[in-house]
């Protein structure tokens, strides 16, 4: 068992991609959705652009209900986050959710002022914008520039209604997926028993800790839970 673990603790140190050229260029990442009233399926694709001293990162998830649900549930859930890579992770400047017809979730984040400029369902306000602060998609792509701490991580993360500080411990499982056993990171926010919001992401180490199932009870109740199809990483020289 020691060894084992010594194993997963090396492949999880030197799977942490540096900023040069083995940082992935695209990524797409298909996953199964099941919900307690039906099943969906998410697309994701984040796209990185290089330079020679900075990066930045673009991510679009589309997420679709499928068979009877798509009568329940028959328009699509759009998210988006953009921004700039550093060397502690993700460094959003503006992110946004739209669900169907109604009006998006938007976070404006301006860095140098200090100040996070959140509009949900057409109400505008600002707040004071801690360092480190991620939205929720950026959240789950944002270790694979940054080492997780050994035991937890806080972090202030918005949905452009809020901004919440929360506390997630880390543990290692293998997951059984639809592209096979992985050995995981896995991610327990931590809110206390009576949260009405909780959340478990498993990321992989020995695929640049993407996210690989997201386990979720909303504010509104519905359970969700996401688990990676497939996986596309590609690669190319950087743009000067």
């Amino acid at each position: 068992m020691k060894l084992r673990s010594f194993i997963f603790l090396l492949l999880w140190i030197f799977n942490f991609p540096s900023m040069a050229t083995e940082m992935p260029s695209r990524i797409d990442i298909s996953y199964s959705v099941t919900t307690d009233i039906g099943q969906g399926e998410i697309n994701e694709v984040m796209e990185i652009k290089h330079g020679i001293d900075s990066h930045s990162y673009n991510i679009n998830s589309e997420a679709q209900a499928t068979g009877i649900y798509k009568l329940i549930e028959p328009g699509s859930i759009i998210r988006h986050s953009e921004g700039i890579i550093t060397k502690r992770g993700l460094r959003p400047s503006r992110a946004f959710e739209k669900r169907g017809k109604k009006d998006p979730s938007v976070a404006e984040f301006d860095w140098k002022n200090h100040i996070v400029t959140l509009e949900h369902k057409g109400k505008q306000h600002q707040e004071k914008l801690p360092e480190g602060t991620l939205d929720r998609l950026s959240l789950s792509y944002h270790f694979m520039f940054t080492p997780l701490p050994k035991h937890h991580v806080d972090v202030y993360v918005t949905d452009g209604d809020s901004l919440k500080l929360s506390r997630y411990t880390i543990t290692r499982e293998k997951l059984n997926t639809p592209i096979g056993e992985l050995e995981t990171v896995a991610l327990t926010r931590q809110d206390g028993r009576n949260a009405k919001v909780k959340r478990k992401l498993w990321l992989a180490p020995n695929n640049h800790m993407l996210p690989v199932r997201i386990v979720s009870v909303e504010e509104d109740g519905r359970q969700l839970e996401k688990i990676v199809t497939g996986i596309n990483i590609s690669y190319k020289a950087d743009d000067h």
